[in-house]
């Protein structure tokens, strides 16, 4: 005998007509009956009503119904089923909500852990370099991933156009940046008055800014910026490198 009709029979044991299970139910007499005919199967809700209005374990209703072998609910099982069917709609709700983490953590362990993504930073187009003119950073960049080669401090990097830098930083290698407070001494990203430099860090007690290539072979392209010039000065970050000692301090 399946599901329907053990609810059929257990209804007629009771003596309980199709409506006046129905009404105990809060379902159309025509749902009963397609239940007990197996034409449709009662929703979580209805399912638990039933349960009390027929009087019923879930074993007996169950048992048979899906396949050959009998489903049974241990005891324990049953103690949760009746627990569960003394909470309220919310409390029933957050029982299935634990139920489908739990579940959810138990799929993915054994699936394995998921691969992490890959980080990247920002690689920005506009290149720096002495005197090169560039537009201050923008949207004007690609996605680099963070490999092994790349520092795992880096925040974004930008490609050094001549020989300023050298042999620090060679013409068209890329400058790894972060946005570390700037020392003096440290190389960083700089803006000066719209062009785009990469030097090396200096100011004096009188506030003057010296920003020095690395390369004192080009120290025509060494920038000074003297206090109250007038002139903007905006720094994009520190440059992850071991510069070597500011000029006349070696």
């Amino acid at each position: 005998m399946g599901f329907g009709g053990r609810i059929r029979e257990r209804r007629e044991e009771l003596g309980l007509s199709r409506g006046k299970l129905a009404a105990m139910v809060g379902v159309t007499v025509s749902a009963i009956g397609n239940y007990e005919s197996g034409v449709s199967f009662p929703k979580e809700e209805i399912l638990l009503r039933l349960f009390d209005c027929l009087e019923t374990d879930p074993n007996t209703l169950f048992q048979d119904s899906f396949c050959k072998d009998s489903v049974i609910l241990s005891q324990t099982e049953r103690q949760l089923l009746e627990g569960y069917r003394g909470l309220s709609a919310r409390g029933r709700e957050s029982v299935r909500s634990v139920v489908d983490t739990l579940c959810a953590y138990r799929d993915e362990m054994e699936s394995g852990p998921a691969e992490p993504e890959p980080r990247v930073i920002p690689l920005y187009r506009s290149p720096a370099a002495a005197g090169y003119a560039a537009p201050v950073f923008g949207e004007d960049f690609d996605y680099l991933e963070v490999s092994g080669e790349i520092p795992p401090a880096a925040e974004f990097a930008v490609r050094i156009q001549g020989d300023s830098m050298t042999p620090y930083i060679a013409d068209g290698a890329l400058a790894y940046v972060n946005r570390d407070p700037l020392r003096p001494g440290d190389v960083g990203i700089f803006c000066v008055d719209g062009d785009i430099f990469c030097k090396q860090y200096d100011k004096d007690p009188a506030g003057t800014v010296y920003l020095f290539s690395l390369n004192r072979a080009r120290a025509d392209a060494d920038v000074v910026l003297t206090a109250g010039s007038g002139r903007t000065l905006v720094c994009f970050g520190r440059v992850i490198l071991r510069a070597p000692p500011l000029p006349g301090r070696e």
